[in-house]
C-alpha cells in the first residue's frame, strides 16, 4: 500500500460515520461473501465511542441483514483506544500513531490477527486473517468517510444521499 497516514488521535479521527465495504474469503473452501453497510462511531457515555455496524452480507448468494456493535475506549497511551466486545470483554487494542497498526485476539481455538492500516483523513482499512480449526478466513474491510448531508453520485452512476 505504500505510505500510512499517521492519526495522533484514533477516537477523534474514527468519529463519525463511514460506509463499510467488506469482502470475506475462506481460504479453505475457496467460497467467497461480501458485506456492505455503514459504520457509526459515536459518542459513549463515559467517554470513547459506540461502533455501531449494519448492512447486508450475502454468503453464497444468499442476502442477509448483519451488523456488530463495539465499544472503543480510551486507550493507555494518549491517542490510542482499547476496544471490547458490547458487553465489555476485550477485543484488542488500536493504535493507529503511525497509521498502521497489527494487533491480536484469541477466541477459543482460534487466532484472529487484524492490520489496520489509515490512507488519509477519509479512508482506512482492516484485514483480518483467522485461523483456527475449523476456519481459515481472510476479511478486508475498506471504511470511506461519509460527508455529512451531501449527494454524492456512486460508482453506479446513481446519486445517493451520505
Amino acid at each position: 500500500m505504500g505510505e500510512f497516514w499517521p492519526v495522533p488521535d484514533v477516537l477523534a479521527f474514527l468519529a463519525g460515520r463511514w460506509r463499510a465495504e467488506r469482502s470475506v474469503r475462506d481460504l479453505a473452501s475457496g467460497e467467497a461473501g461480501r458485506f456492505e453497510g455503514t459504520t457509526v462511531f459515536g459518542p459513549l457515555d463515559g467517554g470513547g465511542l459506540l461502533h455501531e455496524e449494519s448492512g447486508t452480507f450475502v454468503w453464497r448468494g444468499v442476502p442477509r441483514p448483519a451488523g456488530r456493535t463495539l465499544r472503543f475506549l480510551p486507550g493507555r497511551a494518549p491517542g490510542t483506544a482499547d476496544v471490547t466486545f458490547a458487553d465489555g470483554r476485550p477485543f484488542h487494542d488500536l493504535d493507529l500513531t503511525s497509521g498502521r497498526h497489527v494487533s491480536g485476539h484469541p477466541c477459543a481455538a482460534d487466532l484472529y490477527r487484524g492490520e489496520f492500516t489509515v490512507r488519509d483523513a477519509d479512508r482506512w482499512r482492516t484485514v483480518w486473517r483467522v485461523r483456527g480449526p475449523a476456519k481459515d478466513l481472510v476479511l478486508t474491510t475498506d471504511y470511506v468517510r461519509e460527508a455529512a448531508g451531501c449527494v454524492r453520485e456512486a460508482a453506479d452512476g446513481y446519486a445517493r444521499e451520505a
